[in-house]
């Protein structure tokens, strides 16, 4: 496996209509590295967002979609996406808080 650290874990934040209502609950989702574990994700938000501390971390892998273009097919990416909570003590983050 391959030495990822702890800024190369979370990819970037989701947002959805789902993922926002989640976040009354402290349930934020990320797109997260596809070699990242539950460890490391919990790691890299602690570090990342000052002031918070994860009670749980719930993951999904994603395989790639069929796309066609032309005669030609192929499949993008797969994906991981992990859906962290918050403790109820712990601040909320901040990319969330204009949105």
């Amino acid at each position: 496996m391959a030495d990822i650290k702890y800024y190369d874990v979370i990819l970037k934040p989701v947002i959805t209509e789902k993922s926002m209502a989640g976040m009354g609950e402290k349930k934020y989702t990320f797109l997260v590295h596809t070699q990242a574990n539950k460890t490391q994700i919990k790691e890299a938000v602690e570090k990342m967002f000052e002031g918070t501390k994860v009670k749980r971390v719930n993951t999904m892998n994603y395989d790639g979609k069929n796309k066609r273009r032309g005669m030609v097919v192929g499949k993008t990416a797969k994906t991981k996406k992990a859906v962290v909570q918050l403790t109820e003590d712990s601040k909320d983050i901040e990319i969330f808080a204009g949105l």
